[in-house]
This record gives structure tokens, C-alpha cells and sequence, in this order.
């Protein structure tokens, strides 16, 4: 496992990628609230289209889903729905998102989530080299190669981005 600059003391996401022998690369940053993931792409230099976010997101029943987008793309709920069979797809709220996961918002990471949910990734995310991702914490970016979205985590590649 590579280390940069700070080490971040561990969350159960890199103790996630530890345990599935995931090997990533630390990116600290100065969180700003409501920066988002212009604000980590312009601190850390690297192209915004390739820091992912991660989302908690809902059905028409309210059962959660995770949806992982290019940070300088939206989620279209619709084709989101359509893809996976939905009536309709939306945002969870903050404190929900937050009671799913178990990671407080700008911190939310697909690793290491505290409730099991289905995981989506935009499919132009898996063209990408490498990834930056939450690594769990607020200012905490780790970087990967996408295939670990689908090969070690499951996610299930749609379209429905913006």
C-alpha cells in the first residue's frame, strides 16, 4: 500500500480495501463544506472527472442504493430508475444518508459501508486509468484502479449520467 505525504489513520474504508487486498494511494486535502469534489479535484491537481462521489440514493420504497458518478457529472434519477427497474429514484436526505452508510456527508465512501446496499457505477467511470474515491473520512480521497468497482466491490455498471 503506498503511502503520500500524511498518513490518515485508518476507517472502515481502508480497512475494507486492506481486508480485500486492495492496494491504494492517500490523498489528504483541506475539506471545505459544500466544496465538494471541485473543491478536492483543484487542492490535489487532478481532473475533476475522475474524482468519484459517492451517493445515497433511494427507491419508490425507500430502500437505499449507493451511485457512484464522476464528480463533474449529475445522476439522472430517470435513467438511474430505468436501469435498475425502479419507479423512481432520489437523494436520500442527509441523516439518512448518513444512518445507511455510517459516514458523515463529504465523507462518504462505497467501502466499508455500514449497511449492505446495492452499488451503481456510472459505466464511463470504469474507462478511466485511475480513480479517486472517499477513502471515509472528510478530506480523504484514496486512489484506485476502477476495475476494483466491479470486480471486488460489485458494483453494477448503468448509464445515467448527465
Amino acid at each position: 500500500m503506498a503511502k503520500k505525504d500524511r498518513h490518515v489513520s485508518q476507517t472502515p474504508a481502508t480497512a475494507w480495501l486492506a481486508q480485500h487486498g486492495v492496494g491504494y494511494t492517500e490523498h489528504p486535502y483541506g475539506y471545505v463544506e459544500h466544496g465538494g469534489t471541485a473543491e478536492s479535484a483543484r487542492q490535489l491537481g487532478v481532473d475533476e472527472h475522475a474524482v468519484v462521489k459517492t451517493l445515497i440514493m433511494q427507491d419508490e420504497r425507500a430502500e437505499p442504493l449507493v451511485v457512484l458518478m464522476h464528480g463533474d457529472r449529475q445522476v439522472s434519477t430517470n435513467n438511474l430508475a430505468r436501469a435498475i427497474g425502479a419507479k423512481s429514484v432520489e437523494p436520500c436526505r442527509a441523516e439518512v444518508a448518513q444512518r445507511h452508510s455510517g459516514y458523515l456527508i463529504g465523507g462518504t465512501s462505497p467501502f466499508g459501508l455500514r449497511r449492505t446496499m446495492p452499488i451503481y457505477v456510472e459505466e464511463s467511470v470504469l474507462a478511466l486509468p485511475r480513480i479517486h474515491i472517499n477513502g471515509g473520512r472528510r478530506g480523504y480521497l484514496v486512489a484506485i484502479e476502477p476495475r476494483v468497482l466491479t470486480e471486488v466491490l460489485g458494483a453494477r455498471p448503468v448509464r445515467c449520467a448527465l
